[in-house]
Parts: structure tokens; sequence; C-alpha cells
């Protein structure tokens, strides 16, 4: 399927006038649009505990429940990295400089993905064609999952929205050891081929994944067993998996936002770019400070799109520009206050899709 336009709608400055608000904030302020010491210490926080944790579990040989608990732990640590440090790494707004943004983006590779594979799936076409069915390849579970309306259904769909939460564990796992090969070896992610990979692409892709997996899985079976070393690494993996999933389809695949389809004859999508990313992204849980800290501003889901290269830091202070500004301009901001509301939709559609 080849990518498709979006519209130059004319008389629309929209996303112009959102720029230029946004600018003017930064100006006004005399703020940077790059983290800050408060971004900093948090990573230097997450990666600390991560490690203790690690080393803990590894050479302290803790109690079972305490191991247990220890890997929860792990997990949770694993999703808020990413949430926190890769993420803002990975869009160049982690840091004014250039290298310590590369090593916060590559830092998911010390957590099992391909910084390579995450740059190309997320950065280039997620971001550009956001909830768009055959390009979009966040909403490509199939046939497992229909997550829009152009998608075939099958008779399992009818349960999809009860039996998800498991799949959602598996987001981890499938990323590590096959979503990443597959990327690799098609070229491809989804329908759309990825940038040429340099020879030191090539090397680092395959260098992470070997350490990766001696870290995680070598060396723990060496010094704990094959059996202690599947039920933690299982642990981690899959709480990390469930509690990303849930904060990536919570900001796209609700009842409120929409899935656009090119037009046949001449595959442009109807709205400009930046109202496009406005209908098909929703923000959660905008008043509660402790999950915008751990999930790294990812429930302002709408400001990240609009604005990837803004950290995460900024999200609630730009929110307000860019909400009134869609009411001005007549745009649709999908907002839900408190979680729990935002999953309720997530089930919703997705039971919808499943039956209708």
């Amino acid at each position: 399927m080849a990518t498709p336009k979006f519209s130059n709608v004319q008389g629309s400055n929209f996303h112009q006038e959102l720029k230029k608000r946004v600018n003017n904030y930064f100006v006004e302020s005399k703020t940077a649009s790059h983290g800050d010491f408060s971004l900093y210490f948090k990573a230097i926080l997450l990666w600390t505990f991560y490690v203790a944790v690690y080393v803990h579990i590894m050479f302290f040989t803790p109690q079972n429940w305490v191991a247990i608990l220890e890997c929860f732990v792990m997990g949770g640590l694993t999703a808020a990295i990413g949430f926190n440090v890769m993420h803002d790494g990975g869009h160049g707004s982690f840091s004014k400089s250039k290298i310590w943004n590369k090593i916060a983006a590559f830092s998911v590779n010390a957590l099992g993905a391909s910084g390579i594979m995450w740059n190309n799936k997320h950065n280039i076409i997620h971001h550009t064609y956001t909830n768009i069915d055959g390009i979009d390849d966040d909403i490509e579970i199939k046939p497992l999952l229909r997550m829009c309306s152009t998608q075939k259904k099958y008779f399992i769909h009818r349960f999809q929205h009860v039996y998800v939460w498991f799949l959602y564990t598996l987001l981890l796992l499938v990323w590590v050891f096959q979503s990443d090969y597959k990327k690799y070896f098609s070229k491809k992610v989804g329908s759309v081929p990825i940038k040429k990979m340099s020879a030191f692409d090539h090397f680092a892709f395959w260098f992470a994944k070997a350490g990766y997996y001696f870290m995680m899985i070598v060396l723990p079976i060496m010094l704990l067993g094959f059996v202690k070393w599947m039920v933690g690494f299982l642990i981690i993996a899959m709480f990390a998996g469930f509690v990303l999933s849930i904060v990536f389809q919570l900001a796209h695949t609700v009842e409120e936002t929409s899935f656009p389809v090119p037009d046949a004859d001449i595959n442009t999508i109807e709205n400009e770019w930046a109202i496009h990313q406005v209908e098909t992204t929703a923000n959660f849980a905008t008043r509660n400070k402790l999950i915008s800290w751990l999930v790294g501003g990812l429930n302002f889901q709408i400001e990240h799109h609009l604005f990837p290269k803004i950290s995460h830091i900024h999200y609630p202070a730009i929110s307000k520009i860019i909400k009134k500004t869609c009411e001005e301009y007549g745009v649709k901001y999908i907002e839900f206050r408190r979680m729990r509301h935002a999953i309720v939709s997530h089930t919703i559609h997705l039971r919808n899709m499943g039956r209708a």
C-alpha cells in the first residue's frame, strides 16, 4: 500500500497557528523545549533502580517471594525507562545534545528492543500515518485483533475485548524475539520500506541483541538455573508488555478517535496533517501528576503527536494552548480526565469492532 498524502485545506492555518502560539510560550517563558534537570534526574533514578534490582536478584539470592516482587519492579522500570528516557531521546527532545539524545534513544537496546527498528516503526511511520489501516503498524495486530472497521472481522473478534488483556502481556516478548527480526529481514514495517541500513546499523542491531540475550538469558540461567530464570524473565517481560500496551492503545484506539481511510482515487487523507493527528489521538489522566510522571507525559498524547521534538515535561503547559486553539478552529480535542474512563472506552471500542 502506497503511503497517502494529506490534504492542503484551502485557507486553513491551524497548524501554523499552533506552532506560533507554542513557540511564543517558550519565548515568553524563557524556557528551552528540551528536557531539564528534572528529566535527567528521573533518567538516572530509573536506571539506578533498574541496575540495582537486577544485581540484587542475580548476585544476592533473595527469597523467592522477594525475587518475584523485584521482577515485577523490573518490568515496571523497563516500561518507565522506555516512556521517560528512550522515547524523548528517540525524538531528539531529551537534551539539547545530539549525543545524549542518541544515548537515551538507544537505551532501548538494553531493554531488548532495537532502537533502529523503533525509529522506523514509530518516528517515521506511526507519527506520520497515525491510525491509517495498512500503514500504521501499531494497529496491525491481525488476525488476533480487529482495531478498526476496515480490517477483516472473524468470529473470534466477538471476544477480543476479553482476551486482549492477555495478548497485551506478550508485547515485549513478541517485540524482542519476533517483530524486530521480521522488520530487519523483510526491510519493511508492514508494507512500508525502512530506510537503508548502514554497515554500522547492521552491526549495532546484532551486537545489541546479543548483549541483551547474554545479560537477560544466558547469565541468569548460569547463576540461577533455568526454572528461576524462566519465571523471573516472564514476569519482567509480561508486566512490561502489559503496561506498554495499555499506554499506547489508550492513546489511539478508543471510541472517539478516528481511523481515516485515504481517498481511493487520489490516495489522499481528507484532513491536513495536524488535524489528522488531533482526531486520531486521545489524552487521558491529564490531571494525575503521578501517572504523568510514570508514563513520561504520554498521557498527553495529542501534544506529543503535534510536537514530538518538545520534551514531555512541557506537555501539561502547552496542552492548555493546544486545547484552546482546537476549540477556536472547531477541531475535536479528545480527553479523558481519568485513566479508567479511557480503559472503559478502549474496551467498548474493541467490543464494537468485534461485533459490528
